[in-house]
């Protein structure tokens, strides 16, 4: 599938594939993503979204087919140039525990420092003001000094996506940022996710296992079954027989939104 994109796009999917000889092999997978949208990626376990994502982050590189942000081809790019373009929101936040919310956050400032600099975490003055920034942002300024290790659940996953404010990325890759979270929790780190791609005109692509989620907070709904995508529609347009299309099985009654069809 080929990825038709216009001048607003910062990150497209160009007939990617990718050959395991097993699960989470892609298969001409193509989409754009524009400035400020939020993207949910949807699928069974084994789908390919894993790879995906992988390959979105440059982790892996297509077999065929190509992945670009800004324009760049991420599997290319130097190493600082993907650490500025893509920050990633891991599932279990992905924290030093032993250092202060603050120092987590500046390590989004590698890809802008010399190694050595970053190893002894010296930064400048201007990247501990943007730190403090990225964290009023998320609502956790007056944890800049707590141990990461120290704070809750979310207010980790909050420390880690400002720490992906802080790379002043084009694109935020979120691989199942709320699956270790509980549902009130999990709503708002989407809310804030979504928030995020609004205000800061980043593109958002997040990995979900919920479809109310899904629904409730994405622009648009990108399923993946087999390495293929069989579903790239609006949010709200994904309902019951979409369900049925990605998953192959019966609607739980709790499983979409009341109303979508």
């Amino acid at each position: 599938m080929e990825a038709d994109c216009d001048r607003n796009v910062r990150m497209a999917v160009h007939n990617v594939s990718k050959e395991f000889g097993g699960q989470g092999t892609l298969e001409e997978i193509g989409f754009c993503v524009r400035a400020g949208e939020f993207v949910a990626v949807l699928g069974p376990s084994g789908a390919g979204k894993t790879t995906l994502f992988r390959c979105i982050t440059g982790l892996l590189a297509p077999d065929r087919g190509t992945v670009t942000v800004c324009g760049e081809d991420v599997a290319h790019a130097a190493n600082h140039r993907r650490r500025r373009q893509v920050a990633v929101v891991f599932q279990q936040f992905n924290l030093v525990g032993r250092l202060s919310a603050l120092d987590n956050v500046l390590a989004g400032r590698l890809g802008y420092v010399p190694a050595w600099r970053g190893c002894l975490r010296l930064f400048s003055r201007a990247d501990r003001l943007l730190a403090l920034e990225c964290l009023e942002r998320v609502g956790l300024l007056e944890m800049a000094d707590q141990r990461a290790d120290h704070l809750s659940g979310g207010q980790q996953q909050r420390v880690a996506i400002a720490r992906a404010l802080a790379q002043k990325p084009s694109v935020v890759v979120a691989d199942e940022p709320v699956a270790s979270l509980d549902p009130r929790t999990a709503a708002e780190i989407l809310d804030l996710l979504r928030r995020i791609a609004r205000t800061e005109q980043v593109s958002v692509i997040c990995s979900l296992h919920q479809v109310q989620f899904a629904q409730r907070y994405a622009d648009r709904i990108i399923g993946l079954s087999r390495g293929r995508i069989v579903i790239d529609r609006p949010a709200g347009q994904f309902g019951r027989s979409a369900y049925a299309q990605l998953y192959g099985a019966e609607i739980e009654p709790d499983t979409i939104l009341e109303g979508v069809t």
